[in-house]
C-alpha cells in the first residue's frame, strides 16, 4: 500500500482498542489499496471551512422509552447484534424493504423500522432478555417481514443466532439488562466495546493478517456510539473516551473515501469490486480494504486537528466523521463505483 506521505501517520502511544495498533501494518505493507495525503488535506480543509453538520439521532425510526432507558439500551443492543449486510447481489436485484407508517425503508434503516414497528404496532418485548433469548425463525420472520415484492433479509439465519445470543449473554452476565454491561465498564467508550466483544461472539469483530490478529470491533463500537447518540450525551449516553474509538469498518464508508479520492484500488482489485465480484471474509484484499478504511478516518480526524477552526480543534471524533460519510453515502452519486461485496455477520 502506498500512503502518500505517511510522516504524520502511525498508531498511538497508548490503543486500548487495538484497531489502530493492529491494523497499521497491513497499510504499510497490502499492494492493492493507495491512501493518499493531498486528497486528505483537500476534504479537510473543505469541511474545516463549513459548520460540521449536525446528525440528530432519528427517533422517527428508532423506538426510544424515556422513561425506562434500561428497556431502550436493551432494544439498541439488538439492534446492532442485528446490524450488518443489508446489500442484494446487484443492482437488478432488489433490496430487502420494510414499510413503517406510510414510508419505505431499505437497509440498515429498515432494520430500525421493523424493530421499532415490531415494539409499537406488534407490542413484542424486543427489551426482554428471555423473549429475545427464546426467538424462533417464525417470530423473527415476521419482526423483519418486507414489504410484498421485496426479498428477505439477507443472512436470516445468522440474525435468529444473534438475537439468542444477545438474550442469553444478558441473562447469564448482566441480569438481563445492558444498563449493568454499561456500568461494569464505568461509562468508557472503548472499555465498553471491548467488553460488547468479550461477553457476545457476534460482536467479535477479528481477522487475520499473516498469521496476527487484527482487531476491527465494528458493531461493539457502534453500538457504542448508538448509545451516546440515542441519549445525547446524557445519562446513560454520557460515555468518556469517545474521541478513542475508531472508524466503524463496513462496504459504505470505503466507497466514500473512494469517491473523494482518498482510498484508490490496484486495477486487479477495482475490477473485481466494479464488477460485483465477492470477496469473502477474511480474504487479504478484505482485510485490507477494512484497515484502510480505518486509517483513512484516522488521518482525516488528525489533518482536521491541525487545519479546523481553533475552538473546534480536537472536537471531531473518528466515529463522527464515520457518520459523516455514511450518510453522505446514502445519497446516491451516479458517479458512484460499487463497493466491495463480502458476505459477513460482522459489518
Amino acid at each position: 500500500m502506498l500512503i502518500d506521505p505517511a510522516e504524520s501517520l502511525g498508531p498511538p502511544a497508548e490503543d486500548r482498542l487495538g484497531v489502530l495498533t493492529s491494523t497499521w501494518p497491513i497499510v504499510c505493507t497490502a499492494p492493492q489499496i493507495s491512501l493518499h495525503g493531498a486528497r486528505v488535506q483537500a476534504v479537510a480543509a473543505q469541511w474545516a471551512a463549513t459548520p460540521w453538520p449536525h446528525a440528530p439521532w432519528d427517533t422517527s425510526i428508532h423506538w426510544t422509552e424515556p422513561t425506562q432507558p434500561e428497556r431502550q439500551l436493551n432494544w439498541l443492543a439488538l439492534l446492532d447484534a442485528l446490524n450488518f449486510c443489508f446489500w442484494s447481489e446487484n443492482q437488478e436485484i432488489p433490496r430487502w424493504q420494510v414499510s413503517w407508517r406510510d414510508a419505505v425503508y431499505n437497509g440498515y434503516n429498515a432494520l430500525a423500522a421493523a424493530l421499532t414497528r415490531a415494539v409499537v404496532d406488534d407490542h413484542r418485548p424486543l427489551w426482554d432478555a428471555a423473549y429475545l433469548a427464546a426467538m424462533d425463525e417464525t417470530t423473527m420472520a415476521e419482526i423483519l417481514r418486507p414489504i410484498s415484492g421485496a426479498p428477505p433479509i439477507p443472512l436470516f439465519p445468522q440474525r435468529v443466532i444473534h438475537t439468542r445470543e444477545l438474550g442469553d449473554g444478558l441473562i447469564r452476565s448482566f441480569g438481563g439488562q445492558f444498563m449493568t454491561a454499561l456500568a461494569a465498564a464505568h461509562g468508557d467508550a472503548v472499555e465498553l466495546a471491548l467488553l460488547i466483544a468479550r461477553h457476545w461472539a457476534s460482536f467479535r469483530d477479528v481477522a487475520l493478517w499473516q498469521g496476527r490478529e487484527v482487531y476491527f470491533f465494528k458493531r461493539a463500537q457502534i453500538l457504542v456510539a448508538d448509545v451516546a447518540g440515542a441519549f445525547g450525551g446524557e445519562g446513560p449516553g454520557d460515555l468518556a473516551n469517545m474521541d478513542q474509538l475508531t472508524a466503524f469498518a463496513d462496504y459504505k464508508v470505503p466507497q466514500l473515501l473512494r469517491r473523494l479520492g482518498i482510498l484508490t484500488y490496484a486495477d486487479d482489485l477495482a475490477e473485481r469490486i466494479d464488477t460485483y465480484q465477492p470477496i469473502h471474509p477474511g480474504d487479504p484484499d478484505e482485510v485490507a480494504i477494512r484497515a484502510a478504511t480505518v486509517w483513512g478516518v484516522e488521518w482525516l480526524r488528525r489533518e482536521l486537528m491541525q487545519v479546523a477552526p481553533q475552538q473546534h480543534r480536537g472536537a471531531v471524533t473518528a466515529a463522527q466523521i464515520d457518520s459523516r460519510l455514511w450518510l453522505a453515502g446514502q445519497l446516491v452519486d451516479a458517479t458512484d463505483l460499487p463497493y466491495h461485496r463480502t458476505r459477513t455477520i460482522f459489518y
